[in-house]
């Protein structure tokens, strides 16, 4: 996810319907496969908790596109393709965190859907629901900064690819990830499963990974990149890394 730009100019735009309907096909296609991830691996649909998320996430999703189709439509058309000169390690980065997402579902699904291993206390389900504050508000706040904010880790020539300094990125140089690291640990902590941590933990690296190598080709590639990195000390956490 390349994280570095400008925000747009014109937040008031019609919506583009025919982006529109591409995102919602890719919408509902992801949550189809989660969910059925989820419940199959709990051999049961009466599991309120689960159906309670998922709605709540389909709805988050959705308004989010719909706002960012008028905010900023670029970056959605961005976001819903694979755009020329993606860096060749990205694309299998991508589908091994695509196949733990569905791994993590599924082992919180038989985790605390079916076999009921795990026992949190309140507090630990508690703490995941307040997670996803920064999990889901982290990319909004990216998004609203900065219009490449891309699905894959390429330079953006063809889209005048710049640095960024405003929004969250004053405190840390990939935003995105922080949201998709607070995301991947609430999960399992709201749904009850402390084996889905495990899963977590592996995802984690993967993002870690992913963060490390975005930001040594952003270096190399993206001009001013190197400076905003010596002035922004932090990749993903203010103060430590």
């Amino acid at each position: 996810m390349s994280n570095n730009g400008t925000a747009p100019s014109s937040p008031s735009k019609p919506l583009p319907m025919r982006l529109l309907a591409i995102r919602l096909i890719q919408v509902d296609g992801l949550f189809l496969i989660l969910g059925a991830s989820l419940f199959l691996s709990a051999g049961r649909l009466d599991w309120w908790e689960a159906w309670v998320f998922l709605a709540v996430y389909y709805v988050i999703t959705l308004a989010t596109q719909v706002w960012l189709l008028r905010y900023d439509p670029e970056l959605v058309r961005e976001r819903s393709r694979i755009g020329k000169d993606v860096k060749p390690w990205d694309k299998p980065i991508v589908f091994v965190n695509m196949l733990l997402t569905i791994a993590l579902f599924a082992v919180i699904g038989m985790d605390a859907g079916r076999f009921g291993w795990s026992h949190l206390p309140p507090v630990a389900r508690l703490t995941g629901l307040l997670g996803f504050i920064p999990a889901f508000g982290l990319p909004l706040w990216a998004a609203y900064a900065n219009t490449f904010l891309s699905g894959m880790v390429r330079i953006q020539s063809d889209r005048g690819h710049q640095v960024v300094t405003s929004g969250p990125y004053r405190f840390v140089r990939h935003p995105m990830y922080l949201g998709m690291i607070c995301y991947d640990l609430s999960l399992p902590l709201l749904l009850g499963s402390t084996w889905g941590l495990f899963v977590s933990g592996l995802m984690i690296i993967v993002v870690v990974a992913r963060t490390v190598m975005e930001d040594e080709a952003l270096q190399a590639e993206l001009p001013g990149y190197a400076v905003y990195a010596s002035e922004t000390p932090y990749r993903l956490l203010p103060g430590i890394w």
